[in-house]
């Protein structure tokens, strides 16, 4: 038996350390002996890699939250680069935050030329700044994405990239009898209509958004639910505080009772996000809502490339999720698309099972297939 594969893994956020440790998982899946340094969070850790640091560290976002730590950053940068460098590894696996990630290759490139980097998340190149993709072929040999369409737009840029499925399909739903219990553990009645309230997950989303959503539910003759954060759910209590239908505040922490609310609801109205792949995999039907402040709203107008920004529309290649975004967010016409969808959500749960199909539901776990990709990219080498 071969010596164990070497690898290092880079993640600086919740998301990546879940993609990391289904990597992880999908190496042994696929009966392959590998051994990983890096950095990482609790996921990963449970598949036996120890940390460099404590990777809560690198989840800053934002101008104002970067500037403070701007020091301590930089040498966290290059300190993983020195790591990556001396651990010997036979590929570096950057996931996610490319902020941190594609730093930390661009340094041991130029050290370590010949060892392989791969990159887990495509940027979203399709949607605006398609420059992006030229500046990280500098530093990226390959791509696991996430979304089918996305390979064409790395490969031009100079990368390899296989698509691998999206984590969603991966992750479980909840079931017709736990959604029935969710309402009935709540008092709402199956002829209830029940709403289910998604706007946003930082606190200036939830401020910029909560009245608007507030005016279009008032009038719909609905219960309504709201799962949010713990770090905001005091803001959200006071916000949601003068809504005419109050909503119930749920802990989105609580996973089952989190997916129970999912499948319980009749629609749900969310700001934009890659949430519209968890409510399709509940299969709930939804309408999209999203505000900017006005210099960011100016910013997106000139930068964005498509002409729909939630991922069931764009997977799907339909148009059935209503979108109100910018000027349109607009408490009227959000009142008027969920109406319309309440009507008839036949359409849009068509589109949901294409989209689940096309991001690999029913086949193999993406963990599984990005670690296959992996191995194809490093034999490849050894040819």
């Amino acid at each position: 038996m071969g010596a164990p594969l070497k690898l290092f893994l880079v993640a600086g956020e919740p998301s990546g350390d879940r993609l990391g440790g289904a990597l992880l998982a999908g190496f042994e899946a696929a009966g392959s002996d590998v051994s990983a340094h890096g950095v990482g969070g609790p996921d990963m850790a449970a598949q036996g890699m120890a940390s460099l640091f404590a990777y809560e560290e690198l989840a800053v976002m934002g101008i104002a939250e970067v500037l403070p730590k701007y020091r301590q950053l930089k040498r966290r940068i290059a300190q993983t680069a020195e790591a990556a460098i001396a651990s010997g590894a036979d590929a570096l696996i950057t996931i996610d935050s490319p902020d941190f990630g594609l730093r930390v290759a661009k340094q041991v490139k130029a050290v370590r030329p010949e060892m392989k980097t791969i990159h887990y998340v495509a940027p979203s190149v399709w949607a605006w700044r398609p420059g992006r993709a030229a500046k990280m072929a500098k530093v990226i040999d390959h791509v696991l994405a996430l979304l089918p369409f996305e390979p064409p737009y790395m490969e031009a840029a100079g990368m390899t990239c296989d698509f691998v499925g999206h984590p969603v399909v991966a992750e479980p739903v909840a079931s017709a009898d736990e959604a029935r219990a969710f309402r009935a553990a709540h008092g709402i009645a199956a002829e209830d209509r029940l709403v289910l309230v998604l706007p946003g997950s930082r606190r200036s989303e939830v401020a910029r958004l909560a009245p608007i959503f507030g005016e279009a539910l008032d009038g719909l003759q609905a219960k309504l639910v709201l799962p949010t954060l713990p770090h905001i759910r005091e803001a959200v209590t006071a916000l949601t505080r003068t809504w005419a239908i109050a909503p119930l505040i749920i802990d989105a922490t609580d996973l089952p009772t989190k997916r129970a609310a999912f499948a319980a609801a009749d629609v749900a109205l969310a700001a934009s996000g890659t949430v519209s792949l968890e409510l399709a995999a509940s299969r709930t039907p939804m309408v999209i809502a999203y505000d900017f402040n006005c210099v960011t709203r100016a910013l997106v107008k000139r930068a964005i490339r498509v002409d729909t920004v939630t991922l069931v529309n764009l997977v799907s290649e339909t148009r059935t999720v209503p979108e109100f975004l910018a000027e349109n967010c607009r408490p009227d016409l959000i009142r008027a698309g969920l109406l319309g969808v309440l009507a008839d959500p036949s359409g849009q749960r068509a589109a949901m099972e294409q989209t689940l199909l096309r991001l690999g539901e029913g086949g193999d776990a993406p963990g599984l297939r990005a670690a296959q990709s992996v191995l194809r990219v490093l034999r490849a080498l050894c040819v």
